[in-house]
């Protein structure tokens, strides 16, 4: 793999020499996996194109580096295409390049013929409500980069000894990621690639329970069956999950008839549920907490230890149909879980930078990947030369494979 530490004057200088005697020179900013399935297409597409990889870490591979479980390495080999794309003789990876820091997006377009953005969603959604700032909650980002050795959050020192309990706000896969890895036992985690700081504070852990809470019910919850099935298969765990919340509506049964994915992750639920050999955990027992119905309302303060988390105030919520979606709504009722530790996994956000049309809510406006100028009315005006990809260009939504679907559909248009 062709890789160089990133040199201002050196590849300014390439760059724009490239510039004047290449038919084609594409950047693409982020070295994941929408990035290098970029890169991929344009290089078997365009025989005259040359491509530069640029990402702000000296690292490539992006999320499959630090959000991928460690003890999920399957998922990892998608790796080996992505070397077979940097060792191209027209593709470069160029690392420590941070944009906006390093370049600027306006050099990035003076230099390159094609601008791809591909650096994903580096920042977290925010639950906005009361004690939010408090010491020991975390976004599940943080707590997965933490894991996997990532450098923005390799002295994170998440505290796992100062309580036995754990909460995770949401159910998708990246919950069920970070709560089988609170629980699985350490040996079975020390022969991934688990950085080793975190197996040292793992083998420490004092964390017994984790509670798993979802603002709706089963039938809605956001994982796969794959996912799920793995943390129900954890040695001896006690798995709690109250039988009144499987209990299913007209409207949840029309749901799993379109959905063979929610249908199955139900089904599993209710099997783990009335597979419980008995009502109460063994003393020193791992223990795992589905809970469904619940909207955290605030999080409240250890009266113990000033600024630190001590538990998550709930309301009880019910769904409500809406336009064919069924929505949580606050019933008025309350409840508390105690608790030292809460990761907040409610969803990754991007991050704009100078000189890119970017909607707080939406991302970057785009059409099959080409950034628009102006989206408002019937006056859609396109920039020239400038695409989005993966994360940024669609939400963080999808799996791995998503992005070479992503990849195919931005239609990058060459430069006349």
């Amino acid at each position: 793999m062709k890789m160089a530490i990133f040199h201002s004057r050196k590849w300014l200088s390439r760059a724009f020499s490239s510039l004047t005697s290449t038919p084609l020179r594409v950047c693409v900013v982020g070295s994941g996996p929408a990035g290098f399935y970029t890169a991929e297409k344009m290089l078997k597409a365009h025989q005259e194109a040359e491509v530069d990889i640029l990402d702000r870490l000296p690292t490539p591979f992006g999320l499959v580096r630090s959000g991928v479980a460690p003890d999920h390495p399957e998922t990892k080999i998608v790796t080996n295409q992505f070397t077979k794309v940097a060792k191209n003789d027209r593709c470069m990876f160029l690392g420590n390049v941070n944009l906006g820091s390093s370049v600027s997006l306006k050099q990035l377009r003076d230099l390159y013929h094609v601008v791809v953005l591909a650096y994903g969603a580096e920042s977290d959604r925010a639950l906005g409500i009361p004690g939010e700032d408090l010491k020991g909650i975390y976004s599940a980002r943080e707590f997965v980069w933490w894991y996997n050795g990532h450098p923005d959050c390799r002295n994170l020192a998440p505290d796992l000894q100062s309580t036995d309990t754990a909460v995770i706000l949401g159910q998708g896969n990246v919950a069920l990621d970070v709560a089988r890895i609170l629980l699985r036992p350490t040996a079975e985690l020390a022969v991934t690639d688990i950085a080793s700081h975190a197996l040292a504070a793992l083998e420490k852990s004092s964390i017994r329970k984790v509670y798993l809470v979802g603002r709706r019910g089963p039938v809605q919850a956001a994982c796969t069956a794959k996912e799920l099935r793995e943390i129900l298969g954890i040695k001896n765990l006690y798995i709690n999950i109250q039988e009144s919340d499987l209990c299913t509506s007209p409207v949840d049964e029309e749901e799993m008839s379109k959905s063979r994915i929610r249908k199955r992750v139900y089904e599993l639920l209710c099997k783990a549920a009335i597979a419980r050999p008995v009502n109460s955990p063994a003393t020193g027992q791992r223990e795992l907490h589905f809970v469904f119905f619940r909207k955290p309302d605030r999080f409240f303060e250890s009266e113990k230890k000033n600024g630190y988390v001590a538990g998550v105030h709930f309301e009880k919520t019910t769904l409500k149909a809406d336009s064919g979606l069924q929505l949580a709504v606050e019933t008025g009722e309350f409840e508390d879980i105690e608790c030292g530790l809460v990761l907040k996994s409610i969803g990754y956000k991007s991050v704009p930078v100078d000189g890119l049309p970017f909607d707080p809510d939406r991302g970057v406006p785009n059409s099959r990947g080409r950034v628009l100028r102006n989206a408002s009315g019937n006056d859609v005006l396109l920039e020239e030369g400038l695409y989005v990809c993966g994360w940024l260009k669609r939400g963080p939504t999808g799996i791995i494979a998503t992005n070479l679907y992503c990849a195919e559909e931005t239609h990058v248009r060459l430069p006349a």
